[in-house]
């Protein structure tokens, strides 16, 4: 796992942003150049207005856009960003991550809740199937 990576998933970097790009969605060798080749795809961390541009010109859409949608739907994006379950895919089923975008917010404690326990990373995913769905975790111990 790369520095960057490790960095943003210990809350030390909220002005960055988390980039997953499978190779089914996303056919384009330089990428691994600018981040960190993972089994499926790319992942990189590039600080927040690069990354939303990033994320527009690899997928098509709007970062925030795409997480408006994707939060109406819980699921389960895996803590290295790099993967996650479909909720629509029954007994895990043959769905496949194509894009995660994520970002963390610093610890808040006057809201309350999670984040309170420390920063708290949000991420978005898009399965192969369609479905766009998001998840959140606390980081404990961080500040």
């Amino acid at each position: 796992m790369s520095d960057a990576r490790e960095e943003f998933l210990a809350g030390e970097r909220p002005e960055d942003v988390v980039l997953f790009l499978s190779e089914a969605a996303v056919d384009d060798d330089r990428l691994a150049e600018f981040g960190e080749r993972v089994d499926g795809g790319t992942l990189l961390v590039v600080d927040g207005e690069r990354g939303r541009n990033a994320f527009r010109a690899a997928t098509g859409v709007g970062a925030m856009e795409f997480a408006g949608a994707a939060m109406q739907v819980e699921g389960v994006v895996d803590d290295d960003l790099a993967g996650g379950t479909c909720p629509d895919a029954p007994d895990g089923g043959d769905h496949e991550v194509r894009f995660v975008f994520a970002f963390a917010e610093e610890r808040n404690e006057e809201v309350g809740g999670i984040y309170a326990e420390g920063p708290v990373v949000h991420a978005y995913a898009q399965c192969a199937c369609g479905t766009r769905y998001s998840d959140r975790w606390a980081i404990p111990g961080a500040e």
